[in-house]
């Protein structure tokens, strides 16, 4: 089996991780505050973001399950005046659209969205223009598309919302763990993030960067281990936003995820060159790649004359044990900018893992696949 859905949920993963979720799992159990639970081992995971964030206090990072939480947990926690605004852009994914839909619909804000460029990218200049012309009190963006593996520069975009007051939330879903990612020095205030892609984590880890310079509401009200004599959720972080027993296996998981990735670093010549054999031996069987200049993630989206993107999906899968995804990627605004609306696209994202004798099997199976 080839897997090229690394877009979606990274595979393998380090042996290193499985090891640590039964370790967890046989010994006795304890979370963050309660009975028998070592303070020191629950912030092992949270250093390790930290330092891969570059960011100085590990207790701005709020542990969720996934981006999905960190995401609603900016937007819907963020304090906002009634009749404010959110610029967002047509790349980003239902966990931005869906969260500024709700609050729209509240009444609690107004969001507008820019268009990306063809290669599914943020032109700066119309960003500068819309946020001059709106004024929005927050803006939230796509650090790389789960689409096309566009990289947007966050460090430009984020100064250019400075520039105008705004608090910049970045989505950085599909980039934490191949790129660099620096809210402190990019004067990023919230980086939602997830562990199971390209930081080699399990499923059901993630969470949100958090500046200090910002105030949260808890959107999860609920048990903490301490001040249980209290009607409200403590004010210190990131107690204020973790209610619950948290998922300390899973978190395990991710810890020792984090420390094989800095012992063993990503070679990204080694990706970049097999992205670009794909790319370059598509286009000579005349495949439509949606063709990404400039700095990109592992992502490629293709369509093909005379099938359906399900098609090839499906022959991909059953015929040559190939595992992609096809259709939107639940991001479906940035399809009408693509011109794949509304079938949506083939998907195929690398890892680290990903081997040039499966990258040829894939080329030669879309070959097989046109040959009929």
């Amino acid at each position: 089996m080839i897997y090229l859905n690394n877009g979606a949920t990274s595979w393998p993963k380090p042996q290193c991780v499985s090891n640590a979720l039964k370790k967890s799992l046989d010994e006795l159990p304890c979370s963050a505050h309660r009975s028998g639970f070592d303070e020191e081992e629950n912030y092992n995971c949270k250093d390790l973001l930290a330092k891969l964030l570059k960011v100085d206090n590990p207790n701005n990072i709020v542990y969720g399950n996934n981006a999905t939480f960190g995401l609603n947990l900016a937007i819907q926690g963020f304090e906002f005046n009634n009749g404010d605004k959110v610029l967002t852009t047509a790349a980003e994914h239902n966990s931005v659209l869906r969260p500024l839909h709700y609050l729209q619909k509240k009444k609690v804000i107004e969001y507008e969205i820019i268009d990306v460029n063809e290669e599914g990218r943020i032109d700066p200049k119309l960003w500068e223009e819309k946020i001059k012309e709106i004024k929005p009190r927050m803006v939230v963006f796509t650090h790389a598309s789960n689409v096309t593996g566009a990289v947007n520069d966050a460090q430009k975009l984020a100064n250019i919302a400075k520039k105008y007051n705004c608090v910049v939330l970045l989505d950085a879903s599909q980039s934490l763990g191949l790129i660099d990612v620096f809210p402190q020095k990019w004067d990023i205030d919230m980086v939602a993030f997830t562990g199971h892609k390209y930081l080699l984590g399990p499923q059901g880890t993630g969470g949100l960067y958090v500046s200090s310079k910002i105030k949260l509401n808890p959107i999860l009200q609920g048990g903490t281990g301490i001040y249980s004599d209290e009607d409200t959720m403590p004010e210190e972080m990131p107690l204020r936003l973790e209610a619950g027993t948290p998922n300390d296996t899973s978190f395990k998981g991710l810890e020792e995820a984090l420390r094989w990735a800095f012992e063993n670093p990503i070679n990204k010549n080694k990706i970049d060159y097999l992205v670009n054999k794909i790319k370059k031996e598509l286009k000579k069987m005349n495949v439509n790649v949606i063709d990404v200049r400039g700095e990109t993630t592992p992502v490629i989206s293709f369509t093909m004359a005379n099938y359906s993107v399900n098609e090839v999906g499906e022959i991909l899968q059953m015929s040559f044990d190939i595992i992609c995804r096809s259709g939107l990627h639940c991001a479906p605004l940035i399809h009408k900018c693509l011109r794949t609306s509304p079938s949506g696209t083939v998907r195929i994202s690398l890892s680290r893992f990903t081997t040039e004798e499966e990258v040829d099997y894939f080329i030669n199976s879309i070959k097989d696949i046109i040959d009929g």
